[in-house]
């Protein structure tokens, strides 16, 4: 349903709030549901709300119960961030009882968003801040958008929320997601990017705690085995325990069926077989599989699906340069060297790691990957290095293994290493020369074998200089650099679009000409991230086979400036053309040629030449 306009929405309120008819019709089903349980419980629309703020304690302990759910999710809000600055928006974690738990986004919002309780401790259930997107998504059990007027509480009404609840592995809510904004600017992909960022939260619960199980991964594409997109079902014994959206919708079944089914009852009700490694269905599709059986068990029973050996990841967009590039670090792992990886923010930089990683001797070895800028400091020790039982407060019986044991014989990728905090840095330096690790609340090291891989998206020869950076940490982990490009400054953004978009959304047709023209005419200032990103939307608000038309664009993506159309004939190319381009490009001739499809050295050449010609 269309939101209503601000007249239907007006009527609306008067018609419910009057108590004459419902508005039926006016306002979403979920909508007047909320309301009508809202006015249920006796609140007042008009009041106004004081919500009182946690103390710090409250809030750290807050935070401690849900340090699970906040480390799954730091990547997403951390990604989100740059898309919520770009449209004066907030992204909002909160806990299964709607407690905002983290915040990330615009700074200037953020602050306009505290006037209405949007912030870190403050409780947005329904029975607390009336109709809103975070409330009524853990009302609804569902992802839910709720538009200005459309909140129960006037105060509300200058927001846009898109909130979708995030479910753990047996089916219970753990938390929300949201993304919150002015109820007068477009909000055209908020729910699209809110759903795909919780399909990787979800997607990362999976990847703990089943080692005693039997895990089913399958997908289509092959190449998409091991992505959020998979559906993934988990069995103990015989019994359905775990399973994902994706998956329990194939076999139709709801959350209420874990526990409740056994895998004869899913293949048969689903009409799924097992062949050659393959799922198959009785109208013919199939379905690539990966098996992770229990591993107390020394092999797969007869019936069960085999094991896949590993899965492919999306590969980087290479240039010429960072093709040999690549080649030489192939080598330099295989060695056992050190290497830092820089370039911006989003471009791409974990992904070029794992494919370096897919092609040296360590490659049936574990990746581990941390983004230091992601981890609060708190937490950082015990992460890398982990921790032996009982080391402190909250902490497992068991004690855990640290990031750098779990990258035993592979790869430890520390993504953002000139965030990591300085008296951190000395210890990873103990590390990266004794090849041994600590665990907190251990005194005997443990031996350790893996490369690290670093990146960064700043200067640390200036960071060394001012202090912030330790010199004897950076020699040893910067023995060999690689630059990765930004994305304006490829040559070839179409071919860029049209690759990603073929890795992100493979079961869909290709884009059309014009629609690929348009993303390559933007400058892109978030890289391969902000473009991946605005794919993943677009995939998700169309259906295979559904038209993709300029309209699905983000509207700061179609308002740049259209590629200039040639004809291929550079004497067609005129001055006013040249011109033109040079600033709409803001006087970079580098883009500017790029959009003229020439050469930067002819722009120049043309251009002094005319500019000397008519002295």
């Amino acid at each position: 349903m269309q939101q209503a306009s601000a007249a239907d929405m007006l009527a609306a309120r008067e018609k419910f709030f009057s108590g004459h008819a419902m508005p039926e019709g006016l306002v979403p089903a979920p909508i007047l549901r909320s309301w009508q349980r809202c006015a249920e419980q006796g609140l007042d629309a008009a009041s106004v709300i004081r919500a009182e703020p946690m103390t710090s304690a409250e809030l750290r302990a807050l935070h401690e119960q849900n340090e699970a759910l906040r480390l799954l999710s730091r990547s997403e809000l951390v990604s989100l961030r740059a898309e919520a600055r770009l449209t004066d928006s907030v992204v909002i974690l909160t806990d299964a009882k709607g407690l905002v738990l983290d915040t990330a986004g615009s700074p200037e919002f953020a602050g306009r968003a505290a006037q209405v309780a949007l912030r870190p401790g403050v409780a947005w259930s329904e029975t607390s801040t009336g109709t809103n997107a975070i409330g009524t998504a853990l009302a609804e059990r569902r992802a839910i958008e709720v538009h200005g007027g459309e909140h129960f509480f006037e105060p509300h009404g200058i927001l846009h929320c898109a909130a979708s609840p995030i479910f753990d592995p047996f089916g219970k809510l753990a938390g929300v997601l949201d993304m919150s904004g002015h109820a007068s600017a477009e909000h055209t992909h908020a729910m699209g990017l809110v759903r795909l960022a919780v399909e990787q939260i979800e997607h990362r619960f999976f990847a703990r705690d089943f080692a005693e199980m039997t895990v089913v991964r399958f997908h289509r594409t092959a190449d998409l085995l091991g992505t959020a997109r998979e559906g993934i079902l988990v069995f103990d014994g015989t019994r359905l325990v775990a399973g994902n959206r994706r998956a329990l919708h194939l076999v139709g079944l709801d959350r209420k069926a874990l526990r409740q089914t056994s895998s004869a009852e899913i293949f048969e009700n689903a009409g799924l077989t097992i062949d050659s490694g393959e799922l198959r269905a009785r109208n013919g599709e199939r379905y690539f599989a990966a098996v992770s059986q229990p591993q107390t068990m020394p092999s797969r029973t007869p019936g069960t699906l085999p094991r896949i050996a590993k899965t492919k990841h999306n590969e980087p967009f290479l240039t010429p340069e960072t093709r040999t590039e690549l080649a030489k670090a192939i080598r330099l792992i295989n060695a056992e060297i050190p290497l830092l990886i820089a370039g911006p923010t989003g471009a791409g930089k974990e992904v070029f790691a794992r494919h370096l990683h897919a092609q040296t001797v360590r490659a049936g070895k574990p990746f581990v990957a941390i983004n230091c800028a992601a981890l609060p400091e708190s937490l950082i020790e015990s992460e890398l290095f982990g921790y032996a039982p009982g080391a402190f407060s909250g902490a497992r019986k068991e004690g855990a293994k640290g990031l750098v044991q779990q990258a035993e014989g592979g790869i430890l990728f520390l993504d953002e290493i000139g965030d990591m905090p300085l008296l951190l840095q000395s210890r990873l330096l103990r590390v990266l020369q004794d090849k041994e690790v600590s665990p907190l609340g251990s005194g005997k090291p443990q031996k350790a074998d893996f490369v690290p891989v670093c990146a960064t998206n700043r200067d640390l020869n200036a960071m060394v200089a001012a202090g912030t950076f330790r010199a004897d940490l950076y020699f040893r982990i910067a023995q060999y650099g690689i630059t990765l490009p930004a994305l304006a400054e490829l040559p070839d953004r179409q071919a860029v679009v049209t690759t990603l978009w073929a890795q992100l959304a493979a079961d869909r047709d290709p884009l059309p000409e014009a629609f690929t023209s348009q993303l390559a005419a933007y400058e892109w200032p978030g890289n391969f991230r902000e473009l991946a990103s605005c794919l993943r939307a677009v995939a998700a608000l169309h259906e295979p086979g559904e038209p993709i038309t300029l309209a699905s664009l983000p509207q700061r993506v179609a308002a740049s400036p259209a590629p200039i159309a040639l004809d291929g004939d550079l004497t067609s190319l005129n001055q006013a053309a040249m011109r033109r381009a040079v600033e709409m490009h803001k006087g970079n001739l580098s883009a500017a040629a790029r959009a003229l499809n020439i050469d930067r050295s002819t722009l120049y050449r043309r251009l002094v030449w005319k500019e000397q010609g008519t002295r």
